[in-house]
């Protein structure tokens, strides 16, 4: 990969007897949990530039979708975040069903919402933890990590997976929630409670962890909404701009909530953001359960939703709705159409091409994260080595995600 060209621009260093040093850290680098390279110039420890190289991760997501058919895209929207694949199934669920023109039941938005919110504290809970322990606070690293389990066993509830749940289907989801999941929800939150406030106290005023995240990786209002950032990093820097409440989808305008914003833009405000956003997860999720209503989680079309089984094996007329649907696949109008949700790391939105056939005609995946990336360098300029793993850390790159 070429470098950029301003790096043919000699810098000088700020001491005349050093020079610029040129390091290569990655792709590989056992302080970077992902598969990212940074090509970095330092004036001693002071970075005075650096080049972010993504894509080592490389799948051809939106590829391998266009060669299968719509239901068969849902397992590779799985892998794009794997901390919270609830959300990214949901989103091009929605994608699709507004180029179909169909609406799902009222309970299968609840539904979706609430997984959606326990995916977004699964996921905060990794990001925040991984962070945590790369800046020296290991122990509340370790809690994040079991607190995580806690909605990790809720997912695995709900859809029988951990992580590779493909859990939506066009049309609805293939399972409703268990009947104990409110008791089950009641039990998680209260031991997430205690896990949060124990970080809390840990971390809050810890002097050594606000020394590795205050002030660094700043970035102005201006320079965020610049770079196309979304989510917590947009958040961070004052703007509280949430797909969620600026285009509302499922039922979240029936939802009291409120969208955590800091006003310095650093790590240390990225950090709180999320923090934050847990606990407003939870009175989504606790919202919603009051208001679930009753009934089907799927829609009947049976253009678009498989037959019971039942039906398949004792008639011949559901024996060929499951064999066109699924060699076929559902035959979705000619049209595109852009649908974001709200995901963990930002906006993430999807991009669908129909040519009126079973199978998507283009595919276009709009990652938070990959655009968090883009701003890396801005973060990075002026700050020393150790800097870059907390930075980079409070993006949170899911590599799945950024290279698709």
């Amino acid at each position: 990969m070429a470098l950029p060209a301003r790096w043919k621009d000699k810098i000088v260093p700020s001491d005349p007897s050093d020079e610029i040093m040129e390091l290569q850290m990655g792709p590989s680098h056992p302080a970077a949990h992902g598969t990212i390279k940074f090509n970095l110039k330092l004036d001693g420890e002071r970075i005075v530039d650096c080049d972010v190289e993504v894509g080592f991760l490389h799948r051809g997501f939106e590829k391998m979708c266009e060669q299968g058919t719509w239901t068969q895209c849902f397992p590779y929207t799985d892998r794009l975040n794997y901390a919270s694949p609830c959300i990214n199934n949901v989103g091009f669920a929605l994608a699709v069903e507004r180029l179909l023109g169909i609406d799902t039941t009222e309970r299968c938005k609840y539904v979706r919402m609430i997984m959606s919110e326990v995916s977004r504290i699964a996921d905060h809970l990794t990001c925040l933890g991984m962070a945590a322990h790369e800046v020296g606070g290991s122990t509340a690293g370790m809690y994040m990590v079991e607190a995580r389990e806690f909605l990790y066993d809720l997912i695995e509830a709900v859809t029988g997976a951990r992580v590779t749940v493909t859990w939506c289907r066009v049309g609805g989801v293939t399972h409703d929630l268990p009947a104990d999941f409110a008791d089950r929800i009641k039990a998680s939150f209260a031991r997430l409670d205690q896990v949060l406030s124990d970080c809390d106290k840990m971390l809050s005023r810890n002097r050594v962890f606000i020394d590795r995240m205050a002030g660094v990786g700043k970035l102005s209002q201006p320079e965020a909404i610049s770079y196309g950032l979304s989510g917590p990093l947009l958040r961070a820097a004052g703007v509280p701009y949430d797909v969620r409440k600026a285009h509302p989808y499922l039922v979240y305008d029936r939802m009291e909530f409120e969208i955590p914003t800091g006003d310095r833009g650093d790590n240390y405000d990225r950090f709180n953001v999320r923090f934050q956003e847990m606990y407003q997860s939870k009175r989504i999720i606790e919202q919603a359960l009051a208001a679930i209503p009753e009934g089907p989680v799927t829609i009947t079309d049976p253009r678009v939703v498989l037959p019971d089984k039942q039906k398949v094996y004792s008639s011949i007329e559901g024996l060929m709705n499951h064999f066109k649907l699924i060699m076929e696949g559902i035959h979705v109008p000619a049209g595109e159409v852009y649908q974001a949700v709200e995901a963990a790391n930002g906006e993430l939105g999807f991009y669908v091409v129909s040519d009126g056939s079973g199978r998507p005609y283009r595919v276009r995946v709009r990652p938070p994260c990959f655009l968090g990336m883009g701003a890396l360098n801005k973060m990075l300029i002026g700050r020393m080595i150790p800097d870059i793993i907390a930075t980079f850390g409070m993006i949170n790159m899911i590599g799945g995600e950024c290279d698709r």
